[in-house]
């Protein structure tokens, strides 16, 4: 019998209006019913596992329907932020304002709080994590899983998004952060579901926040969020653990990306099993390659994004599965998953892709799994 590429996907999923309208009260800290947007919260989520089984997804998610974002959501569970940080623009929309301008004019850029670290960092709520993963694992058992995997924001990308402005270094910052995100991590773990790391971090800082940097430069900044995102993951075995890197969940030029061949050697360091990668934006798509020289380790296994998350183009099933069968020209098909470029809402009630088109992609992404799973 042959065995079938299992398929998933990096994470968020379109919410409902009703829950984007409550988690944007939430973030703008404005009055709202509390049991109201709990029981919403719990019904979008029990919607959004049933229809990922409905498309035959195998390793599913929450769709991420409680977090406004998948990196600020922590400003609400950790003390120690306030005000607003400065935002950088991608080095690529700079070369090109106009389109730059079209982007903001069309309504496409989302506005939610993006606070400092402006005092010492420190637990605040670990109910709305008790409350996910509940939700989470009624739903599982409600639709016949045994597991599926919760999004968490790594140390580095809360670094990105959320920059320091109390701790006497951004080196002392990023290690604080890996000490009180442990907590989240392994909290998920012990709830027997897999863990997924959200690290653009490694890709998209690159040339958004880290863009006056050498090449050179940033891979040592990489070197260190890899050391203390291990140091945060010491306790958790790898099995249980997957990692997202990305360049950004946007459509634009993507000139200065730097090249996975530069940073996959340091990726691959982390002690996890999973390596959800990019691989459909066109900027990347040629970058299967890599692994002729660069081999997978035997216990890994790749997670190439086979669908662009991007675009409201459904790619057909034959290119998904021509896309897993070049990557089984170069890593062991035992050591292939097909998975998305990206999530279709990382953040609450933007996403390019229509709510209705983001689940026919995701069927195109197990049909054509199942193809390659026929051929290879």
């Amino acid at each position: 019998m042959t065995s079938s590429i299992l398929t998933t996907h990096v994470g968020s999923l379109p919410r409902s209006k009703e829950l984007s309208d409550f988690l944007f009260a939430k973030d703008k800290k404005e009055l709202f019913d509390q049991e109201k947007f709990n029981q919403v919260l719990k019904q979008n989520v029990m919607s959004v596992v049933k229809r990922q089984k409905d498309i035959g997804i195998d390793i599913v998610s929450d769709g991420e329907m409680s977090k406004i974002s998948y990196a600020t959501y922590v400003k609400d569970r950790i003390q120690g932020f306030s005000g607003e940080s400065e935002r950088r623009v991608p080095a690529d929309l700079e070369d090109f304002p106009n389109f730059k301008l079209k982007i903001a004019n069309s309504g496409g850029t989302p506005t939610y709080t993006r606070p400092c670290c402006t005092n010492k960092l420190k637990i605040k709520d670990d109910k709305s994590l008790d409350i996910d993963i509940k939700n989470f694992k009624d739903a599982l058992i409600q639709n016949s899983y045994k597991t599926g995997f919760m999004n968490s924001a790594s140390p580095g990308v809360i670094a990105v998004f959320m920059p320091n402005k109390f701790y006497p270094s951004d080196d002392h910052y990023l290690e604080e952060l890996s000490k009180i995100m442990q907590n989240e991590y392994e909290t998920i773990v012990n709830a027997n579901l897999q863990l997924q790391l959200d690290c653009p971090d490694l890709a998209l800082a690159r040339h958004m926040s880290f863009k006056e940097l050498t090449d050179k430069e940033f891979l040592n900044r990489a070197e260190q969020q890899i050391d203390c995102l291990n140091t945060a993951l010491k306790d958790i075995s790898p099995e249980k653990i997957r990692i997202h890197i990305c360049w950004g969940n946007y459509e634009g030029p993507h000139i200065y990306d730097i090249g996975l061949e530069k940073i996959l050697p340091i990726i691959l360091k982390a002690n996890v099993k999973y390596f959800l990668i990019e691989s459909s934006n066109p900027r990347h798509a040629h970058e299967w390659q890599i692994f002729k020289d660069i081999k997978m380790p035997s216990d890994k296994i790749i997670v190439p994004g086979v669908i662009d998350s991007t675009s409201n183009f459904v790619e057909h099933p034959q290119l998904v599965a021509d896309r897993l069968i070049q990557f089984s020209t170069v890593v062991a098909k035992d050591q292939i998953m097909a998975g998305t470029d990206c999530g279709f809402s990382t953040f609450a009630g933007f996403g390019k892709v229509d709510e209705e088109i983001c689940y026919q992609k995701l069927m195109s992404l197990v049909e054509g799994a199942s193809i390659a799973s026929k051929i290879i």
